[in-house]
C-alpha cells in the first residue's frame, strides 16, 4: 500500500492569506513548506482511492477513470470543495464515501452529475477494489468518519482528520487493530486546555500512544523508503502550529513525524513482512 499526502494544512492552509508570520513567509519562499487543503492518496497495484476532496485542482491530477473511489471525512468545504467542479465532468461515475450528514455541503446531493454518493455506517467495513475500509466516528462539529485501511498484504493505515481525541470505541478498535501506520490530525501548538474541534501537539500524541504508534518502532528510509509498524504523521496542520515548531525543535517519539505536502511512503503488511523473511 502507497500513502501519497496530497495536502497537509488545515483550512486556511499555510501561508494563510494575509498573514506575515514567520511560518507563512517561510512557505511563500519556498514552496516545500506550503500546506494545501489536508488529503491523501491510498495506492494498490490494482485500487487508487483519495481521502478528501477539498483540492481545487482534481480535475488536473486525476485524468477521468483514474480514481476507483473517493473517502470523504466529513462536509465542511475544505474537505469537498473540489467536488463542486469534479461533479460537471464526463465519463464513469465515481464512488464517493462519506458519513452519514443529511445536509451534506452546498448543493452537492441534489446536483450531484457524475459523483455517486453512498453514505457509511460506522465501524461497518465495505471493500473497494482490493483494499478493506473501515470507518471510525471521530470528535468534530458534524458527522465525521476516519479510515481504517487494509490492503490484500495486511498492510493497515489509519487515517484520523479531523478530530480533538478519540471516541471509546474507536480508540478500542485502533488497539485490536494495530495500524502499521497513522495520519491523525494536529492543528494547534500545545494548549492547555484542549481544542474543540481539532487536536493540539499533547492531544495528537496521545492519541497515537492509544494506537500503539510511537513504541513499536517507525518509518525507515525518510519520505520515500517503507515503514515498520507504528509509523505516525501529523497532518492537518496550521501555520501556528509550524510557527511554534520553528521556535521550538521538538524530538518526536520513534517513528512519528509531521507530513509534509507530497510526500510517500509505502507500508509493508504483516503477510509481505513475512514473505520476505
Amino acid at each position: 500500500m502507497r500513502v501519497s499526502f496530497l495536502g497537509t494544512g488545515d483550512a486556511g492552509g499555510v501561508p494563510l492569506y494575509g498573514c506575515d508570520c514567520v511560518a507563512c513567509l517561510r512557505a511563500r519562499a519556498d514552496a516545500t513548506y506550503r500546506r494545501r487543503n489536508c488529503s491523501a492518496l491510498i495506492e494498490t497495484r490494482t485500487t487508487r482511492i483519495l481521502l478528501d476532496a477539498g483540492l481545487t485542482d482534481l480535475t488536473d491530477r486525476f485524468p477521468p477513470g483514474s480514481l476507483s473511489a473517493i473517502l470523504v471525512t466529513h462536509f465542511h468545504p475544505d474537505h469537498v470543495q473540489g467536488l463542486l467542479h469534479l461533479r460537471w465532468g464526463r465519463g464513469a461515475p465515481i464512488p464517493v464515501f462519506a458519513p452519514p450528514d443529511s445536509e451534506g455541503c452546498a448543493d452537492l446531493y441534489k446536483n450531484h452529475g457524475l459523483l455517486q454518493f453512498q453514505a457509511l455506517a460506522k465501524f461497518e467495513a465495505v471493500t473497494v477494489g482490493d483494499l478493506c475500509i473501515t470507518p471510525l466516528p471521530l470528535i468534530h462539529s458534524r458527522p465525521t468518519f476516519g479510515y481504517a485501511i487494509e490492503d490484500p498484504l495486511g498492510a493497515r493505515f489509519a487515517y484520523l482528520t479531523d478530530t480533538s481525541g478519540l471516541p471509546p470505541r474507536t480508540e478500542s478498535f485502533l488497539q485490536a487493530w494495530q495500524p502499521d501506520g497513522m495520519a491523525i490530525d494536529c492543528s494547534h501548538p500545545p494548549r492547555e486546555q484542549a481544542p474543540r474541534n481539532h487536536n493540539d501537539f499533547g492531544r495528537a500524541l496521545d492519541c497515537l500512544n492509544t494506537a500503539g504508534i510511537g513504541a513499536k518502532g517507525g518509518a525507515k528510509g525518510g519520505a520515500k523508503g517503507g515503514a515498520e509498524s507504528g509509523a505516525g504523521w501529523l497532518t492537518h496542520l496550521g501555520h501556528d502550529f509550524d510557527q511554534w515548531e520553528m521556535g521550538n525543535p521538538v524530538k518526536l517519539p520513534a517513528g512519528v513525524c509531521i507530513a509534509r505536502d507530497g510526500e510517500t511512503v509505502d507500508l509493508r503488511g504483516r503477510l509481505n513482512k513475512g514473505a520476505a523473511q
